[in-house]
């Protein structure tokens, strides 16, 4: 690597913000001989063009030996992050790579078969004549061959080992603070009539009561069990798409229970295992990993000299660092400063009382009357509500057309999220979108949202055995730590430029707690925006102005029950009201309101993923 050319691997004709003296401490960090350096830059900072810079730095085949590694990997947990640099003219020399359910094939008669179950993946020796042109492959091979090759983090993790995506100098990953989580959860298995074809054929014993020992053996058998099956559909001359899929499963799972099996029995790995069987005897088996390192060394480390991991939300180095199995004395940290002001991206406290299991009910109405006073305020703009949980979205949706002003909510189930998010960002005026897990990787630019609604503090939940184990280990600052890093990454979702504005509304207590219990983890920037937060001055409550129709008449049958097809309704646009604390020059208001508030004024206070997983290599 040759940090010294990241200022000339710049690809944009000039810099903004904090970009030059950003490149100029990556470089120094590099330079100093660390080999991952964690670049903490938040929302606007052009994360993606640092990234370029830094990729760029990688050693060139003209400079290495023929043993080195050259060139640089690029990757993303996110599908629309990937999505974004295709779409960036500056990043046009990044080569995209996606697994091979997202090409179609090019033979006749299969144009709308995906290339993972096309003729090549179906017959024994199929010779396809025109793979040479096959888009998959052909993307493949120029991917494997150009300087800067991009992928998503699925994708790169899968093709660990492949003797096409070998190990190069430079690997930068994009939006890093989940690595963690990520590598638990891609790590982790899922046994069910869903994820096991031959489910029906195997018998399921009690696990869950059992110890790992007895899962160990389970997971022995079942695999040898697995490759019969396999072997049998692979000794067939023609496979259908069905029995194609089956065996690609079958693939898959072996490796997986493979992996679970070797990593036990290893007396020198670090991780630690846990089982999860719910329904007991004959129901569903989760096997997960804690501590993941081994699987991150095999995934990820392995796979370059030096490493840039970038994120708005890296909050803990030394946290960080334990997670994914780095040394925190080999890695050096870069702070990126914040351009936007602190005056365009308020927060207010409009809190209800508590949203945990044991409170909703009580507190859920009060937080549907305060979105409705929301909604006043902000005639004239669109706005996003994170609800948490598809239960909260279809309660709050409910209260809401039962107050009357269900012809401004869109929702959206898990089957059409994308398609609801693409309609609702079409629309103008006055929308508001009723979202689930949407608080990351979301760009509401401008008149695309002015405000939002933070209805739950994002906790991770208890009952998963993994986040159970670390708190009964006293892990409580992970714990909260978790839940700032998704509220952070949920207050960028509507400011994304240094002259865009928008407002966050915080609805339930507990995240005051979040705040003050993750205190000495919060950026500055971000602590800035805790310290001015304060109650604003609301409407009061007046579902009729809050309403698309004059009167609110009819609004009742305005919300999609089904949440699977969008609203229909007059555009027009009654009422005013200044932008969420933000007047249309994008000056804050305040003052106080008359609205119940359980965590008190925080005036001045001092102090808490279907699109991302696309795998088919």
């Amino acid at each position: 690597m040759n940090p010294d050319r990241i200022f000339d691997e710049f690809p944009a004709p000039s810099f903004r913000g904090n970009q030059r003296e950003a490149l100029g401490d990556v470089r120094d960090a590099f330079a100093a001989g660390n080999d991952v350096v964690l670049v903490r830059a938040p929302t606007g900072s052009g994360k993606s063009l640092l990234a370029r810079s830094i990729a760029g730095c990688a050693r060139t085949p003209d400079e290495a030996a023929p043993s080195d590694a050259t060139g640089a990997y690029y990757t993303t947990p996110q599908v629309s992050q990937l999505d974004d640099v295709a779409e960036d003219d500056l990043l046009d020399d990044l080569k995209i790579i996606r697994g091979k359910r997202n090409y179609s094939c090019i033979l006749p008669g299969e144009t709308d078969t995906p290339v993972d179950r096309a003729p090549c993946a179906r017959e024994k020796g199929y010779d396809c004549s025109v793979k040479h042109r096959c888009p998959y492959f052909s993307d493949r091979a120029i991917a494997s061959n150009r300087e800067i090759a991009a992928m998503t983090l699925a994708y790169f993790m899968r093709t660990a080992g492949s003797e096409v995506f070998r190990k190069r100098d430079v690997v930068v990953i994009d939006e890093a603070h989940g690595l963690a989580e990520w590598a638990e959860m891609y790590a982790a298995i899922d046994l069910n009539p869903r994820t096991v074809p031959i489910w029906d054929d195997i018998e399921v014993p009690d696990l869950a009561s059992a110890g790992l020992d007895r899962a160990v053996e389970y997971a022995d058998r079942l695999q040898n069990v697995c490759r019969r099956h396999k072997d049998d559909l692979i000794a067939k001359p023609e496979l259908d798409p069905h029995e194609a899929a089956e065996r690609d499963r079958l693939q898959e799972l072996i490796g997986e229970l493979d992996w679970f099996v070797e990593d036990y029995r290893d007396s020198k790995s670090a991780t630690t295992w846990v089982v999860d069987q719910p329904d007991g005897e004959g129901g569903a088996i989760t096997i997960k990993p804690m501590n993941p390192e081994r699987y991150l060394s095999h995934t990820v480390w392995d796979r370059g000299n030096k490493f840039a991991l970038l994120s708005a939300t890296i909050l803990n180095k030394e946290a960080f660092c334990r997670q994914v199995g780095l040394d925190p004395e080999n890695v050096a940290l870069v702070d990126v400063g914040h351009t936007f002001p602190v005056e365009s991206r308020p927060l207010y406290d409009v809190t209800q009382g508590k949203m945990t299991y044991e409170h909703r009910d009580e507190t859920l109405p009060d937080i549907a009357r305060t979105v409705v006073r929301v909604m006043q305020k902000h005639r004239e703009e669109k706005g996003i509500i994170h609800a948490h949980s598809y239960a909260i979205q279809e309660k709050l949706a409910d209260t809401l057309a039962d107050f009357g002003v269900g012809d401004r909510v869109r929702t959206h189930s898990k089957d059409d999220r994308d398609a609801q998010l693409e309609a609702w960002k079409a629309t103008d005026g006055e929308e508001v979108f009723l979202s689930v897990k949407m608080e990351e990787a979301l760009d509401l630019k401008g008149d695309l949202a002015r405000w939002q609604v933070i209805c739950k503090a994002p906790f991770l939940n208890t009952g998963d055995s993994r986040v159970a184990h670390r708190l009964e280990q006293g892990q409580w600052a992970w714990y909260y730590r978790a839940a700032l890093r998704t509220v952070i990454q949920a207050c960028g979702r509507v400011v994304r430029s240094p002259d865009d504005y928008g407002a966050t509304y915080l609805a339930d207590s507990s995240l005051l707690q979040v705040f003050d219990r993750a205190a000495s983890d919060t950026p500055d920037w971000f602590a800035e925006q805790v310290d001015r937060m304060s109650q604003p001055d609301l409407p009061e409550f007046d579902p009729r102005s809050a309403s698309r129709s004059a009167a609110g008449a009819g609004a009742r049958g305005g919300r999609n029950r089904d949440r699977s097809r969008s609203r229909n309704g007059s555009n027009a646009r009654t009422g005013g009201g200044s932008a969420g604390g933000t007047s249309s020059g994008g000056q804050s208001a305040s003052g106080q309101s008359s609205q119940k508030s359980s965590g008190g004024s925080s005036t001045g206070r001092k102090s808490p993923m279907a699109d991302v997983w696309d795998d088919s290599v």
